[in-house]
């Protein structure tokens, strides 16, 4: 199976107005997100993580002002997204439940990793189902931009060894009152 999940749908655009606006929602969607992980990192005091939380974050917010550059006129109505996934979030978001306060710069950046494939397959799948050549030549460049940032956390994957076996064992884990 691709990385696009099943549960995703994968939307047909009547303008590129449209895409332009999709696209440009996922990426503020991801770089808010990203924000959103470093800032719990830093809560849990693992502010190495939240170091790589805020680069992702920076990364996508650059591509975001890169999509609104290239976006141009098409947005001048002022059309918001149409939200066309059936997930709660975009392909291009960490999912909240994956956190975990202790993990490993290793593990944040194959969350990143795993984010960056899912939005290659996303815009690869409206690249192949476009109707429209514009919009499948936006879809194939989305794809081809998604995959320079698998490869840039591939390259920073590299920096950091394997987890330890037991790296999410805590000897004084948090306390929650009910």
């Amino acid at each position: 199976m691709s990385q696009v999940q099943q549960h995703d749908q994968i939307p047909s655009f009547d303008s590129v107005a449209e895409f332009f606006a999709q696209a440009l929602a996922i990426e503020v969607e991801a770089a808010e997100r990203y924000t959103l992980l470093a800032d719990q990192m830093e809560v849990h005091n693992n502010r190495e993580i939240a170091e790589i939380f805020r680069k992702m974050a920076a990364i996508e917010s650059e591509h975001r002002d890169e999509v609104a550059r290239r976006a141009g006129d098409a947005l001048v109505a002022g059309r918001p997204a149409n939200f066309s996934w059936t997930a709660p979030d975009g392909p291009e978001t960490t999912e909240l439940e994956q956190l975990h306060y202790l993990m490993t710069p290793r593990q944040a950046l194959m969350l990143a990793r795993h984010n960056e494939e899912r939005a290659v397959s996303y815009f690869e799948a409206i690249a192949a189902t476009a109707t429209d050549p514009a919009i499948a030549g936006f879809a194939r460049e989305m794809a081809e931009e998604e995959r320079q940032h698998v490869a840039w956390v591939d390259q920073w994957l590299l920096k950091f060894p394997a987890d330890e076996p037991g790296w999410d064992e805590d000897p004084d884990p948090p306390l929650y009152s009910e």
